[in-house]
């Protein structure tokens, strides 16, 4: 420790705090209230506690404007209008080496006592109200901090040092940013209708088990500052519809698929045509789903098409790339020494830019202005032609990775952590996805395969990521087709894609030029965020499926009380 320690001293004595640099010049007034206060209380520490003063104080306040409209077969089951604020705190007590949110490897019975993943609620008006919320868990945090801080020291004391001598905190310069709060615009009573209109068709079809969609409309504004002087208000729109459905075979299992869709006010979500179209779309491919056959466990060249591939490289790649994993002793760090070494074929770059909001007409939920650190977002070039250059960085800095490029994401109430925006895969010299279907039957035909699969539609997965578990995905499909040499396609289901990410993406052989959208909340340990994923189809030369769960239950016996009455004849089996 003695040479940690060494270097703490030095960096700490060169580090010229900012703790009360900044003047008062926001001109909103919650901005101006936390600016006030965190100056003060930041003071006030440094006078009293010289021996264990904090070295950094950050303050997040979030609101949340939303409303929702949630319906089911034709009918509107509930609404919601709701305006909230919560506060996160950031305090630090040591050096930007080792402070108070060390992550160490605990022995039992040692608790940590961080309090920073508890948000509090703060008031929608009152300045004084404000303040003193914003004192009380100031103080909070401060004795939080210093307890947290002998428990982090002892415990190095009892252990060797890592090989990332990177430290915990990372300097950045204090940007300043204030934008005026959108305000929240919906008419409940046309959200309504709508919902009626999309979801009415459910009622219609025999064969579907449960439906239900929801419209929401949301409003996020942020407020942050810190004792670096950096002071930022972002106000940031997000209205979403998600229409899902669900059906079940005579085997039991049970299918279910969601649509979706995403803009920045009412009026560029509400497409009839297209939704009742896509709606309509969902209902056949569940009647066609719910008579398929299961497909049998399969190794062999595979296309993933468009959206497929955008939630498969931000299951299995997306998350090996986020920095925190990459120093952190319980995780699997696929990545970490891989730097200027090809982890993709040549064709292929991966780039992270939550700068930009659309691509074509589809509005891209992973992007903002600036994170949750206050860092102003940027591009990142993660995947440079198949080589791997670098990670996604918060202000917990990493080996080689000093710096933050602007990817410290949380939702409220839990701690910042490097995390995934908007990911475009870019594929150099693609084919059109006709050629890429033809590359396919050749490699069945090389391959003496009886068909490929084309994975059209992914709901999601998981990926493990950590040391206690074999480093393997599991994605889970729904729309699955058999491809056949002679061109003809079938039907399957009950498919999982598993396999190991090292393996999987060696074997990535073409990329089309057919750019689909995936757009989806993602909930890690920092909470609820939003990503987004551009990506073509990809011809995979062997993938790995396995047969998935499934029920044994019968399907209803008594017909549905909605759709056609004479459809509603009893089941007998």
């Amino acid at each position: 420790m003695s040479t940690l320690i060494n270097r703490n001293l030095l960096f700490f004595s060169t580090f010229v705090l900012l703790q009360s640099s900044f003047s008062l010049q926001a001109k909103d007034q919650v901005l101006d209230t936390m600016m006030t206060e965190l100056n003060r209380s930041f003071q006030a520490l440094q006078d009293q506690h010289d021996s264990k003063a904090p070295y950094f104080l950050s303050y997040e306040i979030t609101q949340d404007a939303s409303a929702v409209v949630n319906g089911a077969f034709g009918q509107i089951t509930s609404t919601s209008n709701t305006l909230e604020r919560m506060l996160d705190v950031d305090l630090r007590v040591g050096t930007h080496f080792v402070d108070n949110t060390h992550p160490v490897n605990a022995p039992e019975g040692t608790q940590s006592l961080l309090s920073a993943s508890l948000s509090k609620t703060v008031p929608l008006e009152s300045s004084d109200a404000l303040s003193a919320v914003l004192w009380l868990h100031t103080d909070k945090h401060y004795k939080d901090a210093v307890a947290e801080l002998t428990r982090v020291q002892l415990i190095l004391q009892a252990q060797v040092e890592k090989d990332d001598q990177s430290g915990d905190f990372s300097q950045t310069r204090p940007y300043t940013f204030e934008e005026d709060e959108i305000a929240l615009e919906v008419d409940i009573e046309l959200l309504k209708r709508k919902i009626s209109a999309y979801t009415k068709h459910f009622a219609d079809a025999e064969h579907i088990r449960s439906n239900n969609a929801s419209i929401s409309g949301n409003i996020e504004t942020r407020w942050f500052v810190n004792s670096e002087g950096a002071s930022v208000k972002v106000s940031h729109p997000y209205f979403r519809l998600v229409i899902a459905a669900s059906t079940k075979a005579d085997d039991g299992m049970v299918i279910r698929k969601i649509i979706s869709y995403e803009g920045v006010n009412q009026e560029s979500l509400l497409q009839d045509s297209q939704i009742v179209s896509d709606v309509q779309q969902l209902i056949a491919d569940l009647k066609t789903l719910r008579e398929a056959p299961l497909v049998d466990p399969y190794t062999g060249p595979a296309i993933l098409f468009g959206r497929a591939t955008g939630v498969f490289f931000h299951e299995v790649l997306g998350n090996r790339l986020e920095g925190h994993r990459l120093k952190d002793d319980d995780e699997g760090q696929t990545f970490l020494k891989q730097i200027n070494e090809q982890i993709l074929p040549e064709s292929i770059s991966i780039v992270f830019d939550p700068t930009v909001d659309k691509f074509g007409d589809t509005t891209l939920i992973g992007a903002y202005k600036y994170d949750n650190q206050g860092v102003k977002a940027r591009k990142v070039v993660v995947v440079d032609k198949g080589i791997l250059k670098g990670f996604l960085t918060s202000r917990r800095p990493l080996e080689g990775f000093p710096t933050s490029n602007g990817h410290g994401r949380k939702n409220k109430g839990h701690s910042v952590l490097a995390r995934q925006s908007n990911m475009f895969v870019e594929v150099h010299n693609p084919v059109s996805y006709e050629t890429l279907e033809k590359m396919m039957i050749d490699r069945i035909q090389e391959e003496d395969k009886p068909f490929g699969l084309i994975f059209h539609d992914i709901q999601g997965g998981f990926t493990i990521t950590g040391v206690a578990m074999p480093n393997a995905f599991n994605v889970t499909p729904v729309l699955v087709y058999k491809l056949y040499p002679d061109g003809s396609r079938e039907v399957v289901r009950g498919a999982n894609l598993i396999g190991t990410p090292l393996t999987t993406f060696s074997r990535v052989e073409q990329g089309a030029d057919d750019y689909a959208v995936y757009n989806g909340m993602y909930a890690p340990e920092s909470g609820w965020i939003p990503v987004s994923t551009v990506a073509p189809s990809l011809l995979i030369s062997q993938i790995e499926v396995q047969k998935s769960g499934t029920s044994r239950d019968l399907p209803p016996i008594l017909p549905s009380p909605v759709g056609d009455p004479a459809d509603r004849s009893i089941r007998t089996h």
